[in-house]
């Protein structure tokens, strides 16, 4: 029997990827992968992750040396015509609509099942489908099933410490008085000539025009190796794991990592795959090395959060990129498109924006509720808020930004993945960070110059969307506060007119 060539993209890197078991390409399949320049022409990528792919890519090819054909090309088509003309290939699923109506239009392209995930697209169907009849299907109760279909921490038919969620253990606000968390520098990559090369061949290409993009470019901050990425995860269960629960939604100026892993880059090139990464958690539990909810709060972002997002991505369609139940419209701004955070004097995101600017990177409550509430508040059309994303961030693929912007930043699905709007005060910005005590604006102050843009925007928004949110039984309350605000008329005529200048 002829051996088959293998296709791998540029987000298939780990070794599972050539693995034949569970619908696997051939053992010992040549491989082929392809550079499409049409890729990094199509949006303008934030510099660093454009760096962080080819970089990725290329030092995989390295590896399989004489087993990989490298092609660049102007696009996929042309490129695997190069490689392998007319010979049938075999492809893992891809992780995007997009790319899987390519290969699906190829001839000779055999489409096996998706790696890098916990949950095949199979099981979670069958799984939907003697579950949520006439029902929504929810994180909790996905990530309880994931949690008893595969064993992890479960003590029997129980959950470990006889709690499902340990988030009531994890939602501490920093230390206060300057003080950070005591934690090594994050683990950080050497660059070597691959990491050069890439560089020199963004530069050129931006200098010809080919390509824009957004964002510095520094050295590289995440691995592109598969060796690499064992060691980032290594560090991280050894000095981040311990400390990671109760300070997972705490943001700090000085420390945008605090405990976090920033494993989701090389968990999204394919470098790690999410059972090591939760078997080995779970293993620094067993072993003392790092208590229950730390261990808890990272699992039920691997194998809950993401698993959930990856199978949401492809049950709701790709009619969901065009919801948009509250009817935002507002295109985003100059300053917020270019990242432009010496503009905006509002420090939490000022400093937000800063970070993705230099890094491609901030952590989830950043991301969500300075980030996405800002878009939120202010009524910015959510296809451009997600592609925004998407460009912006690292980690960031058309499947991971697709249900995290629409369903669980912008609401825009009008509740079909969330139950509630998730935006705020700048109660909360004060509580969870050391942002707002150096700020011009007061988080306690709705109008005024010295007014919080997210305490007056979080009125405005609920005022402008109340015949909605006032059934929503997670906003009802919030929304009958809009009645004891005698300032709520000066509120909305200042809000009026923040159109798209920064705050």
């Amino acid at each position: 029997m002829t051996v088959r060539t293998h296709w791998l993209f540029g987000d298939q890197l780990g070794p599972h990827f050539l693995a034949p078991e569970g619908g696997g390409p051939d053992a010992d399949a040549p491989v082929v992968m392809i550079e499409a320049l049409s890729v990094l022409g199509r949006r303008r990528f934030h510099r660093a992750k454009a760096h962080l792919v080819l970089s990725a890519m290329r030092h995989r090819a390295a590896e399989l040396g004489d087993r990989v054909s490298y092609v660049r090309s102007g696009t996929y088509r042309e490129g695997l015509a190069e490689a392998v003309g007319t010979t049938p290939v075999t492809v893992c699923h891809p992780t995007s609509r997009r790319a899987l109506g390519l290969v699906e239009s190829l001839p000779g392209v055999e489409v096996l099942p998706a790696k890098g995930f916990l949950v095949s697209h199979s099981a979670f169907d069958a799984w939907t489908a003697g579950h949520s009849a006439g029902r929504r299907t929810r994180l909790e109760d996905f990530y309880r099933w994931v949690r008893g279909e595969h064993d992890i921490l479960m003590e029997g038919d129980r959950p470990a410490g006889g709690r499902w969620n340990l988030d009531h253990d994890n939602r501490e606000p920093p230390p206060r008085g300057g003080k950070g968390l005591d934690l090594p520098d994050p683990w950080r990559p050497v660059e070597d000539e691959i990491d050069a090369q890439v560089r020199g061949d963004l530069d050129r290409w931006e200098r010809d025009g080919v390509v824009s993009f957004v964002g510095r470019d520094g050295p590289r901050r995440f691995p592109a190796t598969r060796r690499e990425a064992l060691a980032a995860l290594r560090h991280f269960l050894s000095h981040r794991l311990p400390g990671f629960g109760p300070y997972e939604d705490a943001m700090l100026a000085a420390d945008p990592v605090l405990s976090h892993s920033r494993l989701s880059a090389p968990l999204n090139l394919g470098l790690l795959a999410p059972s090591e990464c939760v078997d080995r958690a779970e293993q620094a539990w067993l072993d003392g090395a790092a208590p229950l909810n730390s261990v808890e709060g990272f699992i039920r972002q691997v194998a809950g959060w993401r698993e959930y997002v990856w199978h949401l991505y492809w049950r709701f369609g790709e009619d969901y990129r065009s919801r948009n139940a509250l009817h935002h419209h507002a295109p985003l701004p100059d300053w917020f498109a270019e990242l432009d955070a010496e503009s905006v004097d509002a420090r939490c995101l000022s400093t937000t924006l800063a970070q993705v600017r230099d890094t491609g990177w901030a952590h989830h409550i950043p991301r969500l509720m300075v980030l996405g509430s800002r878009a939120l508040q202010d009524g910015w059309d959510p296809a451009a808020v997600t592609d925004w994303f998407h460009r912006c961030f690292v980690d960031g693929y058309d499947w991971v930004m697709l249900p995290n912007v629409i369903g669980m930043s912008q609401y825009a699905d009008g509740g079909l993945m969330t139950t509630k709007p998730y935006t705020s005060g700048g109660a909360y910005i004060n509580r969870m960070s050391d942002l707002c005590g150096p700020c011009v604006y007061r988080p306690s102050e709705r109008v005024g110059e010295q007014a919080c843009p997210y305490t007056a925007g979080y009125w405005s928004f609920l005022h402008r969307h109340r015949d909605v949110l006032s059934s929503n039984h997670r906003m009802a309350r919030a929304v009958k506060g809009l009645d004891r605000l005698n300032d709520l008329p000066e509120l909305l005529e200042e809000t009026a007119d923040r159109g798209t200048a920064p705050p």
